[in-house]
């Protein structure tokens, strides 16, 4: 018997000829043939469930749109209305088996969505599936459609759906680095320009500034989301709005709206919009300054904790997994370096959809299939690496105070602070005989007769060597670069 359900067949044409296909499938004869044209990215547009949701979404505002304003049967559009709601709520998404890569400019995308749809619906009015006669993916789920629109309309929906996921990420991971920012207020270090030791800072500092900038990049993906919010449902074709009736467009807008939550405008040129897809290249510009300024940070996580003996070693990132086959011991910062791996990734891809926007002709794109694949894939994927990052390392940093501190009272950066006392030239001099006899700044200066043991432990304290206390009153300088010998 299981045999026998596994091979039993139901029969669908379409303009092409006829195809046998499983009897149990919801997908149809349109989806077969994509199964078949397409065996590119062995992915199907399932693995990325907002998009098949979106789909839904699309398909539940059309026929409440064509059934109020009165050119589907109303018990066909409640029909079409109950079977797109159980794919939202996360039903049938392994039925949604068309390659994410594919030709057509979506086609096949958007008749996986119309069989599925229908089956599932001639299957709650208790018919077989494949009873198109009784309910048709193209005369009704379809109705008043087109790929042209329902496509990008269903990606952009979907981007939408999925954004608020990442916010929610980027928002947590932001914390983390405020929250280590607190922990670590008092940490002096030494900063570091062009990778040579500057003046001091405190590592609470420095992670604040990480954190600040992903606060940058949040204000920027949720500015952009906006872009998405047009759609051109109504355009059928190419925007003329042919085979949709006159109150289409404006009825399936308040649909959309009320079902996705989201405030979507029509677009006032639907052949523009039809054609144009620019609003993707600029979000996924977007995306990619997040990640070119995520992975700068990562690179920066990993060279602070270079080593642990011959590197930096200021931070301590948690020991995830062995670092080598071979030297017992080593632990890598797999963390950050798979986040870099993800921003090199979005990078490309920002390529890949920069070109496929420009690659439209005339009054449609037929890239939209890479182009939604592509941003779809960054968006995912920095989903994730924000969370492995905030969990696996950044929650679990510590900072190595003693190194920190040592590094900070042997460097010839103190000596900058105490400029407006003794002046540049002579703290130049200090500088230089501080790093030929690796001798302590402050001892120097005391030495020297330049300042009292106790004005400079006050001017190098942490307060002031971080900034966080300024020095705002006009200072003289006290001697000059002739009274300092060097040694």
């Amino acid at each position: 018997m299981a045999l026998d359900a596994m091979t039993r067949t139901r029969t669908e044409t379409d303009s092409l000829g006829s195809l046998e296909i499983p009897a149990d499938a919801y997908w149809g004869i349109h989806t077969a043939r994509a199964q078949e044209n397409f065996p590119i990215a062995k992915r199907p547009i399932s693995v990325y469930p907002d998009l098949v949701r979106a789909l839904a979404m699309v398909k539940q505002a059309s026929a409440r749109a064509n059934r109020e304003i009165g050119v589907l049967d109303e018990s066909k559009a409640d029909l079409i209305d109950r079977a797109a709601q159980r794919v939202i709520d996360g039903e049938f998404h392994d039925e949604f088996t068309v390659g994410v890569i594919q030709g057509g400019a979506g086609t096949s995308t958007n008749m996986n969505a119309n069989e599925v749809i229908t089956n599932i619906a001639l299957e709650m009015a208790g018919r077989e599936k494949g009873d198109y006669a009784f309910l048709s993916p193209i005369d009704d789920t379809n109705r008043s459609q087109s790929t042209n629109d329902v496509y990008p309309t269903a990606i952009k929906i979907g981007l939408s759906l999925t954004l608020q996921s990442l916010l929610e990420e980027l928002a947590l991971l932001r914390q983390s680095f405020l929250a280590k920012s607190e922990e670590f207020h008092d940490v002096l270090k030494v900063g570091r320009t062009q990778l040579q030791d500057a003046v001091p800072m405190t590592l609470g500092q420095e992670f604040h500034g990480f954190a600040t900038t992903l606060g940058e990049d949040y204000n920027r993906l949720t500015e952009n989301a906006y872009l998405l919010y047009e759609i051109n449902m109504g355009a059928t074709a190419i925007g003329t709005g042919i085979t949709a009736h006159s109150g289409y467009a404006g009825a399936v807008l308040r649909h959309l709206r009320a079902i996705t939550g989201l405030d979507l405008e029509t677009a006032t040129d639907l052949v523009e919009s039809t054609s144009d897809t620019g609003a993707f290249m600029s979000f996924s510009s977007s995306l990619k300054r997040n990640a070119v300024k995520l992975s700068k940070i990562c690179n920066d996580l990993r060279l602070l904790s270079s080593g642990p003996q011959a590197g930096l070693g200021e931070i301590n990132l948690p020991a995830r997994q062995a670092g080598s086959s071979i030297m017992p011991g080593k632990v890598n910062p797999v963390i950050p370096e798979v986040v870099n791996q993800v921003a090199f990734s979005v990078v490309g891809a920002d390529m890949t959809v920069t070109m496929a926007v420009e690659g439209g002709q005339l009054q449609l794109n037929a890239f939209e299939p890479v182009i939604a694949h592509s941003i779809y894939q960054s968006i995912t994927w920095m989903r994730q690496a924000m969370w492995t990052l905030r969990v696996n390392c950044v929650d679990g940093i510590t900072a190595n105070r003693e190194r920190l501190g040592a590094m900070v009272g042997s460097s010839v950066g103190v000596v900058t602070a105490l400029t407006p006392f003794i002046g540049y030239a002579a703290a130049a001099a200090l500088a230089k005989t501080a790093l030929l006899t690796h001798r302590n700044v402050a001892d120097l200066v005391v030495e020297a007769g330049l300042m009292s043991r106790e004005e400079v432990t006050k001017q190098i304290s942490p307060a002031r060597l971080s900034g966080l206390q300024a020095v705002t009153a006009a200072i003289p300088i006290v001697r000059s670069a002739d009274s300092v010998v060097e040694d």
